[in-house]
């Protein structure tokens, strides 16, 4: 599937009229985002630009460390600069202390030779264990504050389209990877670039006094190492995110496989070897991805061991001609050898260093993406105040689609919600509802057309503000693995600690009588997956509750705004009993009272007593009325109407869409 065929965010348009034909749309989801696409870092050749862009993302991994932890940067770099110069004093101080013991050096200076070379041995035994806490502190502060930072990205994304998008799933995956690791790993290698350098540089300096000819040689012998690591790791990078379509089936197979929401009819059909199957494919497809860099990775290394043997070995035997010759002499020898092995060593930490730092840049990129991102939806820059709503709520030739490659949702749809009335939305599957309940809580905004709040454009005011004012219960709603209280309470946080608000909306929503009844009342815990398996047969650990008490809960939750300007409820008793049915609708018309509601519901006999009942259509309002009218005028409504009533009893199903109205389904 290419990026083109995902629901993204729609062109943002001013009002005005009706589009003939394709409207507006994003010419690519990541553009119309102001995100960086999936190919822009691998493209980047290594020029001006491309080091301009690593060096942004170094400043802000090392920024983001720096901001982490102050302390622990500070003293880690330095360590790790100390370690970098200590093989070369560790060298230098062999070679003089066995050309002393050569030479007949004074028994002071041997000894002063011997205790520094006691208290090198003694650093470079310490440095490494204090370098590896302090790393390890560097880690848990800095993923700390890179997931806050992230998260506080994401919650701002006002509108849901990000969230409907793969591609960016795929992004936010991985810069949730990458955010809290990246960024040390990035400033641990530039730190490690500086420490291999100061350690290339002081054995170069050191071997160029015994050859330079074999300095130039080790030298050139490091350069297709360099270039290879990088090379590898902008492969790496791209891998990761070729395949991370692969990864999300694969994650998500493998969730199926071990949820009990699906192992009711996985086991009932008999479908998870099929499942493992496809979950096993993906993972095979993956690996194979990845197996196909890591072979070309152990080649091209072993060719530059073997490359790196042979000078090393040439060298050596070359330092001990000229020994045997004496144009040098042992200390010379173990000095041409520590420098060698040294150089050698140091550049390939170098090179691994500069690939590991630049695959950890381009990992980064998608956090920065990510937390720079902005708002998916256009920021008023002058908020209009959001007004008590006294007239209503009108919709004005809405026209909308997911992206221009998705035909349209609503084509043109004009309704207008009175204040203090209830409206019902109907239609069949498709025709659009939720689309327009997402429109009016602005996750997004319309294509063309607009929503006007008491004769506000809703696109002008605070949007957090204009939710404040709604109050909703989804369709595809939520239980979150808290307590009672909490469920409940999510739905405005001001009512957290206020046990009336909260039990009053759980007797609204039917759920209070089985809430008190359980071991901790409304503060148990209604989830079993946060505790031993020691725990799991005692009821006092959590308990979880029926796919209806779920529901009601839900209600609950979205009853909790009783003061709301606008209250929606989405198929509201779906999945409950008859009962359970008609006792919910009883108490959501108390509640309702002479406020402004919407209500969607395929069971037409739950809104019959709505103030006007509105028809969506192929994107359109074709009928509005009472329900009375509607069915009095014959039309979809009443067409609609009498098949439902017809499943409750002979007598309504021979009868005419007049005489269903007489009858109507129950509740």
């Amino acid at each position: 599937m290419s990026e083109q065929d995902l629901p993204g965010p729609p062109g943002q348009s001013p009002p005005g009229p009706a589009p003939s034909g394709p409207g507006p749309g994003p010419a690519g989801a990541f553009a119309a985002w102001g995100v960086p696409g999936p190919d822009e870092a691998d493209r980047a050749p290594v020029h001006s630009a491309g080091l301009r862009a690593a060096l942004r993302r170094t400043t802000a991994a090392g920024a983001l460390v720096a901001r982490a932890a102050p302390g622990a940067l500070a003293a880690y770099t330095v360590l790790a600069l100390a370690a970098g110069a200590l093989p070369v004093v560790t060298a230098w101080l062999t070679k003089l202390l066995l050309d002393g013991l050569g030479g007949g050096a004074s028994s002071a200076r041997m000894t002063g030779l011997g205790a520094g070379l006691a208290a090198s041995g003694l650093l470079l035994g310490v440095v490494p264990q204090i370098s590896r806490y302090l790393r390890t502190e560097l880690d848990r502060r800095v993923a700390l504050l890179a997931e806050d930072r992230l998260f506080t990205a994401v919650e701002g994304f006002t509108g849901l389209g990000r969230f409907e998008n793969p591609r960016f799933l795929d992004r936010l995956r991985l810069a949730q990877s990458a955010g809290g690791g990246t960024p040390n790993q990035a400033v641990d290698g530039a730190v490690g670039i500086t420490r291999a350098t100061l350690t290339i540089g002081g054995f170069l300096g050191s071997l160029s006094v015994l050859s330079p000819w074999m300095t130039a040689l080790v030298l050139a012998a490091a350069v297709p190492t360099l270039l290879s690591e990088v090379t590898m790791a902008r492969r790496k990078a791209r891998t990761l995110w070729d395949i991370g379509p692969v990864e999300r089936r694969q994650m998500f197979y493998s969730e199926l496989l071990s949820s009990v929401e699906a192992a009711k009819e996985i086991r009932l059909f008999g479908i998870g070897a099929f499942l493992r199957e496809r979950m096993l494919t993906d993972r095979r497809t993956a690996d194979a991805a990845k197996r196909s860099v890591d072979r070309r990775e152990a080649g091209v290394q072993t060719g530059l061991g073997l490359l790196a043997a042979l000078v090393s070995g040439g060298g050596l035997l070359w330092a001990v001609h000229s020994a045997h010759s004496g144009r040098l002499s042992a200390g010379d020898v173990v000095m041409f050898v520590a420098a060698v092995a040294g150089v050698q060593g140091a550049l390939t930490t170098l090179a691994g260093e500069v690939a590991r730092s630049h695959q950890a840049l381009l990992m980064f990129d998608h956090y920065l993406a990510v937390t720079g991102a902005g708002p998916d939806l256009p920021v008023p820059a002058r908020p209009v105040a959001v007004p008590p709503l006294t007239r209503g709520i009108e919709l004005q030739d809405v026209w909308f689609r997911y992206s221009e490659d998705h035909p349209w949702v609503l084509r043109g749809a004009t309704l207008h919600i009175r204040h203090g009335r209830a409206l019902a939305l109907v239609g069949l599957n498709g025709a659009g509802k939720s689309t327009l309940v997402k429109l009016l809580c602005r996750f997004y905004d319309p294509c063309r057309g607009a929503i006007l709040w008491d004769g506000v454009d809703i696109r002008t005011v605070d949007v957090a503000e204009l939710r404040r004012r709604i109050g909703a219960v989804f369709q595809d709603y939520m239980h979150y693995d808290m307590t009672a209280a909490e469920n409940i309470a999510l739905g405005d946080l001001t009512a957290l600690r206020d046990r009336p608000r909260l039990r009053a909306a759980a007797e609204r929503a039917g759920i209070h009588a089985r809430l008190t009844g359980l071991p901790h009342g409304y503060d148990t815990l209604l989830s079993r997956r946060f505790f031993m398996e020691a725990d799991k047969n005692n009821p006092e650990t959590g308990v979880v509750l029926s796919g209806g008490q779920r529901q009601r809960l839900a209600l609950a939750r979205g009853l909790l705004r009783h003061d709301c300007d606008l209250m929606i409820l989405d198929e509201p008793s779906a999945g409950l009993d008859a009962e359970a049915e008609h006792e919910i609708h009883t108490a959501l018309r108390q509640h309702r009272g002479e406020r402004t509601s919407l209500l969607i519901s395929h069971r037409l006999g739950a809104i019959r007593d709505a103030d006007l009942i509105a028809v969506l259509e192929d994107g359109r309002i074709v009928e509005q009325g009472s329900h009375p009218a509607l069915v009095r005028s014959g039309g979809r409504y009443a067409r609609l109407f009498a098949l439902q009533a017809s499943g409750y009893g002979p007598e309504t199903a021979d009868t005419s869409a007049g005489t269903a109205a007489d009858a109507g389904p129950a509740a």
